[in-house]
């Protein structure tokens, strides 16, 4: 087994994206690899074929690698439902709510649980790619650290260092960086790699010399800016601007909440040519739709909540009496009951609150969290759903005696009698483009022709492959891996 492990100078700097890259580029070249992060902080998650939870970065480097996603490759997930806290996933499984200074006392243990998954991928396969979280240079989290330069030094893994150059400051956020870093830690990065460049590759050669002059450590590959990429997000929505087109035709207007989760459910939305769909932030007016989606939330109660303060009730109302659709998805689709209550304080304070009233039905937060892969279809013309659950509730009423979905196992979700409002527990209703399509029609859209996502992921992913054999020192990047890939 080889290891190597990508850290950025910054969030979002390309890290996940990069070890999808490389996951694809090995795979291409017959090798048997899988990605690792040992501690992620995201609302973005997947179910695992082992019944588990992990960030949805890792799930999509899964798929690069051509493999089910599994809970070693996430053994730490963080989900944040305070600006102080978060609900802390150990292989999968929540052990309940942390601040962040109760985590950080915890991290001993959770240490074990890393180095136990790592391990174990490393007896199942010849290449190990390991994502880091942040920044390394974050010295304040040094101690105990398993999700940088700590994890490295455990395993003795080789380390490069990614930048995004679009943010402007490249080369002081790599010297910056490097120079924070311990002397065996500073010894272990054995490259940089510049992101999301644009330009003329000469004017930036001079600072290239003199980085690698200055640092000691190769330049291992300058990345372009891809655009029209159609891969899972780890976690930040990114720009919230309208995507107009040109032949689009319905309006659909998701609202942002603090704790939206897993907002990849949209992606189809995001890349439907006959849909100009728009993200709602805070501040922001609900503007004239054809239909709003309720996304999932970690904090139902708090961003139901949100949701009032913004007056966005106001304008769901005004938007039903209009004639316009409403979905509800998994933490959406409870806001549209009577009430939630959360007895246990499992999302924040104890306590229960008053839901937007739409559906006859209640829902009960519970400790243990519901993790389904699931199948089915849709009460709208049969069409056929691919996806998943992942909650902590149960919802109950005469609501349900009308569901959405009929899965392979039970029925999920509601239809309101009067046809304008439908909710469900799954995730991914709009992936399947017959489902999507058979969505979009009831909203009022005509014809529709629904992108097939699974298949715009597959490609971006072979895009991210050519980027690698294009725009990097793939002899060294073999060096790095014990030259076991062959040309």
């Amino acid at each position: 087994m080889s290891a190597l492990m990508v850290q950025g100078t910054t969030s979002d700097a390309g890290k996940s994206t990069l070890v999808a890259a490389l996951c694809r580029w090995l795979v291409r070249h017959g090798a048997r690899v899988a990605p690792f992060k040992p501690q992620n902080m995201a609302l973005n998650s997947a179910v695992t074929a082992d019944g588990g939870e992990i960030g949805r970065a890792q799930a999509l480097q899964a798929l690069a690698c051509r493999i089910a996603p599994h809970t070693d490759m996430n053994p730490v997930l963080l989900k944040p439902n305070t600006d102080v806290g978060a609900q802390v996933i150990v292989h999968g499984h929540a052990i309940g709510n942390m601040d962040a200074l109760d985590y950080h006392a915890y991290k001993q243990q959770a240490r074990t649980a890393v180095i136990g998954s790592f391990q174990r991928l490393a007896a199942a396969y010849e290449y190990v790619i390991v994502e880091g979280a942040g920044s390394p240079a974050e010295i304040n989290l040094r101690t105990n650290d398993i999700a940088n330069m700590g994890f490295a030094e455990a395993v003795d893994c080789p380390v490069i260092i990614v930048a995004d150059i679009d943010r402007g400051g490249v080369f002081a956020h790599l010297v910056g960086t490097l120079a924070l870093l311990s002397e065996s830690e500073r010894a272990r990065v054995k490259g940089f790699v510049i992101n999301r460049f644009r330009g003329d590759i000469a004017l930036l050669q001079s600072g290239l010399d003199w980085l690698e002059a200055h640092t000691g450590k190769p330049v291992l590959g300058v990345l372009p800016y891809l655009t029209g990429l159609h891969i899972d997000a780890e976690d930040a929505i990114g720009n919230v601007a309208p995507d107009t087109k040109a032949e689009s035709r319905l309006r659909v207007v998701v609202p942002v909440t603090p704790r939206i989760s897993n907002h990849t459910d949209f992606d189809a939305l995001r890349a439907h040519p006959q849909v100009d769909f728009r993200f709602i932030g805070p501040g922001q007016a609900i503007p004239a739709a054809d239909l709003i989606v309720l996304p999932g939330s970690k904090a139902v109660r708090a961003d139901l909540g949100h949701l009032r303060a913004q007056g966005w009730d106001a304008a769901i109302a005004r938007h039903l009496r209009y004639g316009g659709k409403l979905i509800g998805i998994c933490g959406g689709f409870q806001m549209l009951g009577q009430e939630l209550v959360d007895a246990y304080g499992i999302e924040g304070q104890a306590g229960s609150s008053a839901g937007l009233g739409y559906l006859d039905m209640r829902t009960q937060l519970t400790p243990h969290k519901t993790l389904h892969n699931v199948q089915g279809t849709l009460a709208l013309g049969d069409a056929p759903v691919r996806g998943y659950e992942i909650h902590a509730g149960r919802s109950t009423g005469p609501a349900l005696d009308r569901p959405a979905v009929r899965l392979d196992d039970r029925d999920d979700g509601a239809l309101s009698d009067d046809n304008q409002i439908l909710g469900s527990y799954v995730h991914g209703l709009f992936d399947s483009p017959a489902a999507c399509d058979a969505l979009l029609a009831w909203a009022g859209l005509a014809a529709p022709r629904s992108p097939d996502v699974a298949a715009l992921r597959e490609a971006s992913l072979e895009r991210l492959a050519d980027m690698i054999e294009q725009h990097m020192d793939t002899a060294r990047l073999r060096a790095l891996l014990h030259d076991e890939v062959s040309a």
